[in-house]
Formats: C-alpha cells, sequence, structure tokens
C-alpha cells in the first residue's frame, strides 16, 4: 500500500500524451475523466506494439501469434480477477463495456430467475444504462421495477430501500458511485440487506473501478461490472464479474464462435465459463491494453489514488462552493472525486463552452441521468471530474475562469 503523499503524482502526469496538450491555444485542463480517463503512453505503445509485432487471433489456431495473443489475453484476465479481488478467474466475463455487460446480466439473469410478479430495484441515482435494461427485462418478463430514493444531499435513504425488499424481489443493481452527483454508495450494506431477502446484487462500478481499491469478494457482490476506457484502458473494453454458481446457471448471452463446445443441426452445447459469454472474436488489442492500464494502477496503488483524489475533491469543494451564484448539486457525505455544479441564470452548455475556449475540458448536459436532473428541479449541469493526473493548479484554473466568465452569462 502506497501513500498519496509518497507518490509523485504530478510527474506522472508526463506518461499522459494528450496533457501536454493544447486547446483553443492554451494549456489543455482536463476535467472529464467521469466520461473517459486519457491514456498513458504505456497503453498506446502496448496496443501499437500488439498490432505491429504480435497481432494473431486467440483460442483458434496452433501457430506462434496465435499461441502467444492467447496467453497475453488469458494473462489479462488474471490481471482483472487479481484487481477485483475475484475467487476465480472464470468469474471474469470480457464485453464491450459496463452497459453492455449490464444488458448481458439483464437479459440472461432475467431469463434463468425473473417471473411475473418479480420485482427488480434500481436507484434514483442511476445511469440509463442501469435503468433502460431493467425496464425492457421488466416489460419482457411481467416483473415490477422499483425505485429507491434519495434526499436533496443526493444520498439514497436506506431505511426506504429496506422497506422496499421483500420475497419478490429477485435482483438490486444499484451504482457504486454516481456519475451524476459523485455519490459513494454503502455497497456493502446494501448487499448484506438484499441478501437477507435472498435477492442478487449487481453493481455498476463504472465510476468506482478507476478510483477505489475493489474487493468484489468482501462487497459481497453477485455481479460487478466496469468500462475499460474510464480506468486508463482503451474504447471497447469492459468487464462483467459475476459469481460462478450464478453465472453457471444463466444462459448465454448471444451465439457464435468460442462460446460453443459442439454444434450439430438438433442441438448445440456451450462451452465452459467464461467462453459461454464470450461469443465471436474479441476485442483481443483492448484486452491487451486494458491489461497494461491495470498493470499501471496496481503500481501506482489504488489506495493512494483515492487519497490524493480526495484531497483534489476537498479543495475544488472548497473553492467553488465560494463562488457568488455557483451551486452545487449533490453534497452527500461520501463522494467520488466530481462535482458537478449550476450557475444561477446560465445554462449549463453555455458555461461549458466558454470555459472550452480558456482551455477547460468538462462534461455539460444531463450526464445520462435524466431522472437526477429532474429531481434536482435542472435541466443540465457542469460536471467537473478529477483523476489523478490532475493538480491543485488546474483547480486554482477552473476557479478564475468561473470568476471571469460569470459576469458575461449574466442575462
Amino acid at each position: 500500500m502506497k501513500e498519496s503523499s509518497r507518490v509523485d503524482f504530478k510527474h506522472l502526469r508526463q506518461d499522459f500524451p494528450m496533457l501536454s496538450k493544447t486547446m483553443h491555444g492554451k494549456p489543455l485542463v482536463y476535467l472529464d475523466s467521469a466520461a473517459t480517463s486519457q491514456k498513458p503512453q504505456v497503453v498506446i505503445d502496448t496496443i501499437t506494439d500488439f498490432y505491429r509485432n504480435h497481432y494473431g487471433t486467440v483460442h483458434r489456431a496452433v501457430y506462434e501469434l496465435a499461441i502467444r495473443s492467447s496467453e497475453d489475453y488469458q494473462k489479462t484476465r488474471l490481471k482483472v480477477r487479481s484487481f477485483l479481488n475475484a475467487a476465480k478467474m472464470e468469474e471474469v466475463i470480457f464485453t464491450r463495456g459496463t452497459t453492455e455487460s449490464i444488458n448481458m446480466v439483464a437479459y440472461s439473469f432475467g431469463k434463468a430467475f425473473v417471473q411475473p410478479g418479480d420485482e427488480i430495484l434500481i436507484s434514483a441515482m442511476e445511469h440509463h444504462s442501469n435503468i433502460v435494461p431493467w425496464q425492457i427485462l421488466c416489460e419482457d418478463r411481467g416483473a415490477v421495477l422499483k425505485v429507491i430514493p434519495m434526499n436533496e444531499k443526493g444520498e439514497l435513504l436506506f431505511e426506504e430501500y429496506v422497506k422496499l425488499l421483500s420475497d419478490k424481489t429477485r435482483l438490486v443493481a444499484i451504482t457504486h458511485v454516481s456519475n451524476s452527483l459523485g455519490t459513494i454508495n454503502p455497497i456493502k450494506e446494501i448487499v448484506a440487506k438484499a441478501h437477507e431477502a435472498g435477492a442478487k446484487v449487481l453493481v455498476d462500478g463504472a465510476q468506482s473501478a478507476p478510483h477505489l481499491k475493489i474487493d468484489v469478494q468482501d462487497l459481497g457482490a453477485d455481479f460487478f461490472v466496469f468500462s475499460g476506457h474510464k480506468i486508463l484502458g482503451p474504447t471497447g473494453i469492459g468487464i462483467l464479474y459475476g459469481k460462478e454458481q450464478l453465472l453457471e446457471q444463466m444462459p448465454p448471452y448471444q451465439g457464435g464462435g468460442d462460446m460453443i463446445e459442439t454444434v450439430t443441426f438438433p442441438k448445440t452445447t456451450y462451452n465452459t465459463l467464461p467462453l459461454k459469454f464470450e461469443a465471436g472474436t474479441p476485442m483481443i488489442a483492448e484486452v491487451m491494453g486494458l491489461g497494461a492500464a491495470l498493470d499501471y494502477l496496481q503500481e501506482i496503488g489504488m489506495e493512494a489514488i483515492q487519497a490524493y483524489e480526495h484531497e483534489l475533491l476537498r479543495y475544488a469543494t472548497q473553492k467553488l462552493e465560494k463562488i457568488p451564484g455557483l451551486r452545487i448539486i449533490g453534497q452527500a457525505g461520501q463522494k467520488g472525486a466530481l462535482i458537478s455544479f449550476v450557475i444561477e441564470g446560465a445554462h449549463a452548455l453555455d458555461v461549458g463552452t466558454m470555459l472550452d475556449l480558456k482551455g477547460i475540458a468538462l462534461r455539460t448536459g444531463h450526464h445520462c441521468a435524466q431522472p437526477v436532473m429532474r429531481f434536482f428541479n435542472v435541466s443540465a449541469t457542469a460536471r467537473a471530474s478529477f483523476a489523478f493526473y490532475n493538480t491543485f493548479e488546474e483547480i486554482d484554473l477552473l476557479e478564475q475562469a468561473l470568476h471571469s466568465i460569470i459576469p458575461q452569462l449574466k442575462p
């Protein structure tokens, strides 16, 4: 375990080529890591080296290139198992991202376990990707979708959650860290209560895996999902962790190559885990890139990253909450490193456009969380999200830029 004070985070910025770029002639201040993270050179090099020097398919040939590709591909699966502290490598499924992982569970778990009248619980702060698949499942299976409410701070009402649980609850799908509010939910406690009711739990870890140390066995999660592109890796690769006994009982999500054992016209039998859920030629280069990203993160230490990013969050909160006319949306006691805010009398799109001209990149809009926006009675927010490659000086630049543009935004 490395303490944040022992890691030279400012020096690590040199590993990220994009952070030395300019935008509109200004040094780039990248504050949109919740949407997608920048990539260290080692990830870029790993993908380039694979395509240039080692490219070959996996699982399907005996020539040297294919054997090496297959070995490196499986090494990444082992790295993910270690990163999540999963019990077995077979519990790690490669997908295209968090969204596909959730849809996979909604389809396969739903087909295996959800009957008419059963209930699925989600929360009021979910990303659309953790809402829509469950709506589709409930419509298809005749199940009922219920929503855990939250308060004005953006914290789930735990007692109301417990009341919603019943013997009809089949699954609770919950975000670990809200992408629109930053709220860190008490997953371990949520899982424990769900299990008492006989329900399973899927944890959306898209915003937690890049920033917190994850231990799926300690959390007790039945499913945990995240995306590679938010965790320094490439786009097009994601992870579904699932407990082996559940995955064994679930039908495959797609049919095709690799996911089969034997195929005849009358009947097909399916491959063992994890290949049962990995139909078709996989995202080989993307898997290699994810492996390099995980190595990079593990070398720094997730505890050190979490501690440093918390310092960034605290510093940014102190700066922004003093700006006249600026209101922070989401002030939970436990937050990840992002701040959503609105400026009185100004639209978030205008805020983002004017900050862009000053070289500051942040997200504006509803953040794929329209129910959250409605709850707080706003149409959109501006969101500054931080990663360990950000600095306190960049937060100062954001503060100065906001002071500069706010008078121009007044009607």
